[in-house]
């Protein structure tokens, strides 16, 4: 392995270890004795007849773990929703494994059985809920008049469109007997906290796992705003553009907003986020002798644009030593999108390196990785990809254009042809994605 893919690899992983779940609970979650303080708020346990835990997300079984460690026979059960691969074994939780991006029936009835959890609970118990990256679709449970085949065929309309996240949730939220604070609703009258790990653009509640316990700012008419911008009403299931209308015209009630007094015994606290992956990024890549350069924790847009535009910047701190000098580190986070025209595989990660790949062409002293801290890139088993100047010129040799690749989003047997796919397998956190540049 070459020094600046080993050094690539390096930066990663510390960013991804500093926002490791197990870390970040024990960093905002106190236990001793009756008290249990999260992020400086008290609560004495002697007060509640029970502890639910129940929670979404990738990294929810490994928050989980180290909560039960922290609360121990304190906590009477509950049920945590991960995608397939990401189980951890617990005590006293329930593990259950459900499909990510696209929602399946496994899903529905592990989300069924949360609300039942819930229905059941009254004010003398406590609920903690814990969400992270991938909850949108684990936790799934359908408005009464939709079926999941109508919210996978939304999905995946949505996931080619380039729709971004946050517009996606939006539409989930509405849609979602549990989403948009739908979840608080039901918990009532129960004490609640939520513990987040966040994997979305500055940390917007709302957008997280799709806001199950938050208030939600959005609306019926954003919903349809939202397909029009990308033309997809007649593309939509019909079930779907029906309710949408209805809620446009008041005949179905919103999401609960902040004013619901339902938000009033709620506490959320975000333990983890990508800000604090590229603070050890960084950290990471200086003690390795690099003088470092964080772009942005909020890369968002056409993944080839983002990679493009970066790669370009690479560039001109290897040509004029500004605004860095070399050797160099250009860190970035966020989570771009991918407008699917061709019949490939691939995630985002890996569209971005190979956009990059082609950008940097030539280019001596210049190495780029980027990959989804959670381990998986898209419906991939990869985390991401690495590239650098003669990426390009080894695809040819071996018979393959890159150009061809990309047009078809074919990213992930590019960089499997060229053994440059980036395999970590699950890593039980998810904050977005880390984008590196080594400029030597």
């Amino acid at each position: 392995m070459n020094k600046l893919k080993n050094d690539l690899l390096d930066v990663f992983h510390a960013g991804v270890k500093a926002v490791d779940p197990c870390t970040a609970i024990e960093k905002y979650v106190r236990a001793a004795g009756d008290e249990l303080d999260i992020s400086g708020k008290t609560y004495d346990l002697s007060r509640y007849k029970r502890i639910f835990v129940i929670g979404a997300g990738k990294a929810s079984a490994a928050m989980a773990r180290s909560l039960e460690k922290k609360l121990e026979y304190r906590v009477t059960g509950g049920i945590v929703i991960v995608k397939y691969g990401h189980q951890v074994p617990l005590k006293r939780i329930r593990v259950a494994e459900a499909g990510h991006p696209i929602p399946d029936e496994s899903g529905i009835r592990a989300t069924a059985d949360i609300v039942s959890l819930l229905k059941d609970s009254d004010k003398n118990d406590l609920v903690i809920f814990l969400v992270s990256g991938g909850g949108s679709a684990l936790l799934t449970y359908p408005l009464p008049g939709l079926n999941l085949s109508d919210i996978k065929e939304m999905t995946r309309i949505l996931l080619e469109s380039g729709a971004s996240i946050q517009e996606m949730n939006v539409l989930r939220k509405h849609l979602s007997r549990v989403k948009g604070g739908r979840l608080a609703r039901i918990a009532l009258p129960s004490p609640l906290i939520s513990l987040v790990l966040s994997d979305v653009i500055d940390d917007d509640l709302s957008s997280i796992a799709s806001g199950p316990m938050v208030p939600d700012p959005s609306t019926f008419t954003d919903c349809l705003k939202i397909l029009d911008k990308y033309n997809l009403r007649s593309r939509m299931p019909l079930p779907i553009l029906e309710i949408l209308d209805k809620g446009e015209k008041g005949e179905m009630e919103e999401t609960p907003t902040e004013d619901d007094p339902v938000f009033k015994q709620t506490q959320n606290v975000i333990v983890a986020n990508i800000l604090l992956a590229l603070e050890e990024a960084k950290h990471r890549a200086e003690s390795l002798g690099y003088n470092t350069w964080m772009l942005s924790s909020s890369v968002t847009g056409e993944t080839r644009i983002a990679a493009q535009s970066q790669a370009s910047f690479a560039r001109k701190i290897k040509k004029k030593n500004i605004p860095v000098k070399k050797p160099a580190c250009l860190i970035s986070g966020g989570e771009t999108t991918v407008t699917v025209h061709g019949k490939g595989l691939g995630g985002r990660n890996q569209e971005f390196v190979l956009a990059a790949g082609l950008e940097l062409d030539g280019e001596k002293d210049i190495a780029v990785l980027s990959c989804g801290t959670d381990g998986t890139d898209g419906p991939t088993d990869a985390a991401g990809a690495f590239a650098d100047g003669n990426t390009i010129r080894r695809a040819l040799e071996l018979g393959m254009d890159a150009e061809s690749y990309l047009n078809e989003n074919d990213s992930y047997h590019f960089f499997q042809k060229l053994d440059d796919l980036i395999l970590t397998g699950p890593t039980y956190t998810n904050v977005m994605d880390l984008m590196v540049f080594l400029i030597r």
